[in-house]
């Protein structure tokens, strides 16, 4: 499909997810803890999503190809070597803030 309003059902029912490298479909895909391929654009600039797919590549979390390396991706991959990704600790970054702004 080429737009859809939610794709929360999906990830929900998903058991791989083949995604661009965007931060938001990376880490809807990872908080929802499903094994994530992130498929390069390698055609933007200032390509941001290949900084973004590397990092979490190195970090364990998600197994990353282009275009051209899918297919052989899918047929060797092993998605028991990928780590979970950690939840976010959105309550760590507010006490930094109050911190710096001078509320603490």
């Amino acid at each position: 499909f080429r737009f859809k309003d939610s794709l929360a059902e999906d990830l929900r029912r998903a058991d791989l997810v083949i995604s661009h490298a965007g931060a938001g479909s990376c880490l809807e895909a990872l908080e929802k803890g499903k094994p994530l391929v992130v498929v390069i654009n390698e055609k933007l600039m200032n390509n941001h999503q290949l900084e973004l797919a590397k990092q979490l590549h190195s970090d364990g979390h998600v197994i990353c190809c282009n275009c051209s390396t899918l297919v052989e991706t899918l047929q060797t991959m092993d998605l028991t070597a990928l780590k979970p990704f950690p939840p976010g600790q959105p309550e760590k970054f507010a006490l930094f803030l109050d911190k710096v702004v001078g509320f603490q």
